[in-house]
């Protein structure tokens, strides 16, 4: 399996769409991520495929020297006009999860929020992740599980685009079994908390279409299917979206079941 053309490929489809549009509705999963690693003023901290800098933007608030990576620049434009309307520093290098351009041991803090967990590498990607924080530094990541919402939409989206061979699905980073495979014995104090994070739309309907037009992977999917095939997956997305909506008056108030993971490096 030539990983570096898959990797290629899954960059071409987080730049298809605006993934900020998608991902900004979800800074209090980067909030809470800073709060459970106790980052503090000072720490040096990475975000790993960062986006547009949820995650990023919230250790700079707390006065940590970060820099974000992503492998889209586009959405590092995006972190750093954010940054520059809340009048915080933030770094930003375009990087992959799989090969980071950073010597061992450079940070004291390493974070990725529904990001490093979409690298087709996974092996690899954990060993970048703790071979760049310091020993006794902390990993805090978070991760769709496969039961919850989105976990489920990337699976549904599978059975119409097959991903390619080989390639372990992202939920894995999801599951507690997944991430002792992954950490092996280089983690410790590894501690899983299950949260959810809420999708709030006017409508299924508007959903889908939001999803559709804004979300790469969802529209990178779409687009390879004909007419029939986008029929079946658009019917197929409005029954999960009203499955998991809690809402009674319309409109989709739908949680979304994640992990979030805080590790020590050993």
């Amino acid at each position: 399996m030539d990983l570096t053309a898959v990797t290629a490929k899954q960059q071409t489809m987080w730049a298809t769409g605006d993934f900020h549009r998608i991902g900004v509705a979800q800074i209090g999963v980067g909030e809470r991520l800073v709060r459970s690693l106790g980052v503090r003023a000072g720490e040096k901290v990475l975000d790993v495929a960062a986006g547009a800098g949820n995650t990023a933007l919230a250790a700079a608030r707390r006065w940590a020297v970060v820099t974000a990576t992503d492998y889209v620049p586009d959405l590092l434009l995006r972190a750093q006009a954010r940054a520059a309307a809340e009048g915080l520093e933030l770094t930003t290098e375009v990087a992959d999860a799989q090969a980071l351009p950073y010597a061992d041991a450079t940070y004291d803090v390493v974070t990725s929020t529904f990001g490093a967990m979409f690298a087709p590498d996974q092996h690899r990607t954990a060993a970048e992740l703790l071979r760049v924080v310091r020993r006794d530094g902390r990993i805090g990541m978070a991760n769709w599980t496969p039961d919850g919402l989105i976990g489920r939409t990337f699976a549904l989206g599978s059975r119409y685009v097959a991903p390619p061979q080989g390639v372990q699905p992202p939920t894995r980073w999801g599951t507690p079994d997944g991430l002792r495979e992954l950490f092996a014995a280089a983690a410790t104090d590894v501690r899983i908390r299950v949260r959810t994070a809420d999708f709030v739309y006017p409508s299924a309907a508007f959903m889908l279409d939001y999803f559709r037009t804004w979300f790469g992977p969802t529209a990178t999917q779409f687009a390879a299917l004909d007419d029939e095939g986008q029929q079946a997956m658009a019917g197929e997305l409005l029954a999960l979206y009203e499955r998991h909506n809690s809402a009674t008056d319309g409109t989709v108030l739908a949680p979304a079941e994640y992990l979030e993971v805080v590790a020590v490096r050993a």
